[in-house]
């Protein structure tokens, strides 16, 4: 069953919603310029402690998206004491990140000392074991960029680990980990995936978010 996007068309949406959510993104993400634009084309009010916490969690998360993941770590602690203390996960993710950094530095012997101080602790726990194996294979390559763990030094894995300590950061704070207009896809794409799968054969094919954006 095809749903028609003329049907949408009647429902009202409030202004002042549509850029509340917006707003809820672009804080979330830190972007401070654009979300400087939006207040001031909108004349939207956003808290001054909120935008300092912004600036800061813009810092730390360059720092990780740079490759400094020891300056992030470092700007972490000092604004949210013990979060990774109490996230091993995340402070194994961000140690892992210096360790990459030292190997596109080509600075083997300093990225194996790294990983016998920092990360190899963590292989007293199971589940850093794989991990461990696959970083530290990166050190027989003397090209790790074609090797089979190419990934690990890629961007998109800098801004996975940086994603998840912004969530955290937020989260330390008892600020929402993730942005209303991320809520409303998760909640939309799963009402519409049970519809989906309610109506049967009926429908012609999975829901997909992507096609549904696309009409």
């Amino acid at each position: 069953m095809d749903v028609d996007p003329r049907q949408y068309e009647n429902i009202t949406i409030n202004d002042n919603d549509s850029h509340n959510i917006v707003l809820s993104y672009l804080i979330h993400g830190c972007f401070k310029d654009t979300v400087e634009s939006l207040v001031a084309s909108t004349g939207l009010k956003v808290p001054a402690v909120q935008l300092e916490d912004m600036e800061k969690r813009k810092r730390i998360l360059h720092f990780a998206l740079e490759g400094n993941a020891l300056d992030a770590i470092a700007l972490t602690e000092h604004v949210s004491p013990d979060l990774l203390e109490n996230n091993k996960d995340l402070l194994f993710d961000l140690l892992s990140l210096h360790f990459v950094e030292l190997i596109c530095s080509r600075k083997c012997t300093e990225a194996l000392e790294f990983a016998q101080a920092k990360l190899t602790p963590f292989g007293k726990v199971q589940k850093y074991v794989e991990k461990l194996e696959d970083f530290m294979a990166l050190l027989a390559y003397e090209e790790p960029e074609k090797s089979p763990m190419f990934h690990l030094l890629s961007f998109e894995y800098r801004q996975h680990v940086a994603d998840s300590l912004n969530r955290a950061i937020l989260a330390h704070a008892n600020m929402p980990s993730y942005s209303a207009l991320e809520k409303l896809i998760r909640q939309a794409t799963v009402v519409r995936q049970c519809l989906s799968e309610e109506l049967g054969k009926d429908v012609q094919s999975a829901f997909s978010l992507k096609e549904f954006l696309k009409s």
